[in-house]
């Protein structure tokens, strides 16, 4: 299953709430991606241009789109960015397939 990483900020009104009444959102976005077949690897705040970081292991994009939506239509958090992230040999193949592609790829502007 891909994995994917995942930066947010959470709104004023999110903090402010969660002041009030200190929450652990990681059960809250475990039980999110459960509900797609996904499963948390880790969820972090941290300190920067982002609130937090979560790394989950999804089916697919399609599911993984479904659970960004569905956690921005809440309000709490605004400016998700999501990478998709390869193992170390899944990297290793990409290289390999691309090994094989790249002496038929004409590049921009060459001849």
């Amino acid at each position: 299953m891909p994995i994917y990483i995942t930066q947010g900020r959470y709104t004023r009104d999110a903090i402010l709430g969660m002041l009030v009444k200190p929450e652990d959102r990681a059960h809250e976005v475990s039980r999110l991606l459960g509900k797609v077949g996904g499963r948390l690897i880790g969820y972090y705040l941290t300190f920067g241009d982002y609130d937090f970081l979560s790394i989950a292991e999804v089916p697919d994009n399609t599911q993984m789109a479904a659970v960004l939506l569905a956690a921005g239509s809440g309000g709490g958090v605004t400016d998700l960015r999501t990478t998709v992230a390869m193992s170390s040999v899944e990297a290793k193949g990409a290289f390999a397939a691309a090994s094989d592609l790249a002496p038929s790829f004409r590049s921009a502007g060459g001849s």
